[in-house]
């Protein structure tokens, strides 16, 4: 496996079928799916609820193997990465984070304990991807700062804090793709506003962003925009060159 520092994060997924299982109708979900990314880029996938957004980065995961094809990141077949060296490549950030009712810091370094004494001073790095997701000044300005316990899901913050804190743990370990499902979907405006300039912050860095989303304000700054169909290739429809 080549050094995770070296890897660069462009993406092709190559003629890519897909059926999930368990679906007794064996219907594919994706077919022929030929998609080339390019490092750094910011990409959004839409269409239609059930067109394989979702499936398209689960995939890139290996949650799932495709039926057919293959998918590359910088040239190489993921199948040929070892899945947890595969997983610290990418940061995902969900529609509802996952929180536990510990302190701020342990949300963060949930599951990324490992990498994170590997790549340097961890406390460093958890300061760095909190001033990056613009939840430090809210944090420093807790009496308890990193050691606030945040409560039940969370349930200690508003939807803007704890989705910037789920930014930060995806971001902590600097990934080389970053993966956004639905990630301000369920923010009301205000929130949704502190969420997305922490997102385009983030987009600034050499970081590649899949971003999957229904709303415009989410996908307007990206580079490249995907439309999928039920079971229909994809089409590019919309590319800004910078």
């Amino acid at each position: 496996m080549p050094e995770r520092d070296s890897i660069k994060g462009s993406i092709q997924f190559k003629n890519i079928k897909f059926i999930y299982p368990s679906d007794k109708s064996q219907k594919p979900v994706l077919n022929g799916l030929n998609l080339d990314i390019k490092a750094g880029q910011k990409v959004a996938f839409v269409g239609e609820s059930g067109c394989g957004k979702s499936t398209t980065v689960n995939l890139l995961e290996r949650l799932y193997d495709p039926v057919e094809g293959q998918i590359l990141i910088d040239g190489i077949d993921i199948k040929e990465f070892n899945k947890e060296y595969l997983r610290n490549l990418l940061g995902y950030v969900q529609q509802e984070p996952v929180l536990f009712n510990k302190s701020i810091k342990e949300n963060i370094i949930f599951g990324r304990q490992k990498l994170l004494n590997e790549l340097g001073n961890p406390q460093e790095l958890i300061d760095k991807a909190c001033e990056e997701a613009f939840i430090k000044h809210f944090i420093l300005n807790n009496p308890d700062q990193y050691d606030y316990i945040v409560g039940v899901k969370g349930n200690k913050l508003s939807g803007g804090q704890k989705q910037r804190i789920a930014i930060a743990r995806a971001i902590l370990t600097k990934p080389k793709i970053l993966i956004l499902d639905e990630a301000t979907s369920a923010l009301d405006n205000e929130s949704e506003k502190e969420v997305q300039k922490a997102l385009d912050n983030i987009s600034k860095t050499n970081v590649t962003s899949l971003i999957i989303a229904h709303r415009l304000s989410t996908i307007k700054n990206a580079d490249v925009i995907f439309f999928l169909k039920m079971a229909k290739l994809l089409k590019k429809v919309l590319t800004k060159n910078f």
